[in-house]
């Protein structure tokens, strides 16, 4: 009988994680330049952008009910044929629906990815989940790093849109053959005999819900964030591309810790550290120029860093028997939150903009000025009152997760059981 080669499964989903990292940082990369290119609105490329969460919330959605039925590899493969078929159909557009529905079909290999190795992950590696889970998802900040840097290159040589689309084609053709052939693991639910009906029930605990409420909040603040910060910031005097960079980077070495950080942190620790340091660094952001921006990046990169693959962990490890389920029903809410927020992002930015070129002149003839002009300046200027004034109002979302987060820290301190956990939150919920 085949042996599992968890490192070739590990390493594959790590090179599909690499793909799903540079969807969102090259697309975050091309916001502006597509809507010049098609003639798009920010509202409308604000829904092309979350096209990608639509799809991303559907596939984990479907995903964790099917896992067990259907088992990874097919899913694997499924993630495989969508990511190659949004990415040829993007680069042959020619109008909104044709990149809405590619960004869609993007979308949902991302969610495939994600939902089948949430369930890999923790049934290959079942005594350290949420560190394996941390070590695996280094590979979305570092690959919004390596995409980032590949499309700043690419620009500089004014390389077209459809060049940086093409480079994701490559590292999908690769996973694609990582996985081929290879035998997959049943997910630890399976493995110890929970029954569909309680892995169901387990998922309408108070606790399960409670974190189901977290996840909107935190997906928003940094998936929402790091696909807009590219263009919200494209006037503070650096390449925003670069802050982005800046902010994965940090990202990256910080879940290549999560070990290390794990051992003396609480999960509720981290989260609560996570939600202050979130909130904090986008309001300096909102005031930060030049070369400063750099620094309240950093801080903000340290703040969402642990957010996505810490919960993630926390509901694995604390609710076990939620299984596949449970993981993809918390990643299909983040993304659902971040399909939502991105349009509604792109309508505050609009607002922000019409409010700071209030009493201009024609703001199309701004907008279109030619580069160094007095007009473009000033043009220049708008776009950083606006980009500003729509990160305070992000602001908000992980100001709420500060008090979420800190009742979660105090109220369950010292609690290690799931079943301890579940019964402590429904008592403080009622």
């Amino acid at each position: 009988m085949k042996e599992i080669n968890k490192k070739r499964l590990f390493a594959a989903s790590s090179m599909a994680l690499v793909v799903t990292a540079l969807t969102f940082a090259i697309r975050a990369n091309l916001l502006g330049t597509l809507a010049a290119e098609f003639g798009l609105s920010p509202k409308e490329i604000g829904e092309i952008s979350s096209a990608a969460f639509w799809g991303f919330t559907i596939a984990m959605f479907v995903g964790g009910p099917i896992c067990d039925k259907i088992g990874m590899g097919r899913m694997f493969a499924i993630a495989f044929f969508s990511h190659l078929a949004g990415i040829v159909l993007t680069i042959y557009s020619t109008n909104y629906f044709t990149l809405f529905s590619s960004t869609l079909l993007v979308g949902i290999g991302n969610g495939f990815v994600e939902s089948a190795s949430y369930a890999m992950v923790s049934s290959m590696y079942t005594q350290e989940k949420t560190k394996k889970i941390n070590d695996w998802h280094i590979w979305f900040p570092g690959g919004i790093v390596i995409g980032g840097v590949i499309a700043y290159l690419l620009t500089l040589i004014d390389a077209g849109w459809k060049i940086q689309m093409l480079v994701m084609v490559m590292p999908t053709l690769i996973y694609g053959a990582m996985f081929f052939g290879q035998k997959f693991p049943v997910s630890e639910r399976v493995s110890k005999g929970v029954s569909d009906r309680e892995m169901i029930r387990e998922c309408f605990s108070p606790l399960f819900i409670f974190m189901i409420g977290c996840m909107l909040l935190t997906a928003a603040t940094e998936l929402g964030t790091n696909q807009w910060i590219a263009e919200l910031l494209s006037t503070v005097g650096v390449p925003s591309i670069l802050l982005l960079v800046f902010i994965n980077g940090i990202m990256t070495i910080g879940r290549a810790n999560a070990g290390f950080i794990l051992n003396r942190v609480s999960t509720t620790g981290l989260l609560l550290f996570s939600a202050i340091f979130s909130s904090a660094g986008l309001i300096w952001l909102s005031y930060a120029q030049g070369y400063m921006a750099f620094a309240a990046a950093g801080i903000f990169a340290m703040g969402v860093c642990f957010f996505w693959p810490t919960m993630i962990g926390f509901v694995s490890e604390r609710l076990p028997k939620t299984g596949p389920l449970g993981m993809s029903l918390m990643g299909g809410v983040g993304l659902l939150s971040t399909s939502v927020v991105l349009p509604l992002f792109g309508i505050v930015y609009e607002q922000e903009i019409a409010r700071a070129g209030a009493g201009q002149l024609d703001l199309e003839s701004l907008k279109n000025a030619a580069q160094g002009t007095e007009l473009a300046i000033k043009w220049a200027e708008i776009k950083l009152i606006a980009g500003a004034g729509t990160l305070r109002y992000v602001a908000i979302l992980p100001a709420i997760l500060v008090a979420a987060f800190a009742f979660l820290y105090f109220k369950l301190r010292g609690k290690a059981s799931a079943k301890v956990l579940s019964e402590d939150v429904s008592l403080a919920l009622e």
